[in-house]
């Protein structure tokens, strides 16, 4: 018997892969970081986003960050989010 179907979780890593493209500022904090300046926030979109990093893309200057999950805090969209269907 096929097992059903896999239901997508709301982790933060497929919740961005979810709006790929959509344009926003994205947060991060480091400890120890370089010079003092232990936050970064990108304007820019996801291009892509995994289990443990994501790929942001900022919109002014093209330029690629690499970003480990570990130091995303939060990101706020310019656009209503896709997100997964709400089933009770």
């Amino acid at each position: 018997m096929p097992s059903p179907p896999r239901r997508e979780e709301s982790y933060i890593e497929n919740i961005l892969r979810l709006n790929r493209g959509k344009p926003g500022v994205f947060y991060f904090s480091f400890d120890n970081a370089v010079n003092g300046q232990n936050t970064k926030a990108v304007r820019g979109v996801v291009e892509a986003a995994g289990r443990d990093h994501a790929i942001i893309r900022e919109l002014k200057t093209d330029h690629r960050f690499l970003f480990p999950m570990i130091y995303f805090d939060y990101a706020e969209f310019d656009e209503e989010l896709a997100y997964f269907t709400q089933t009770p």
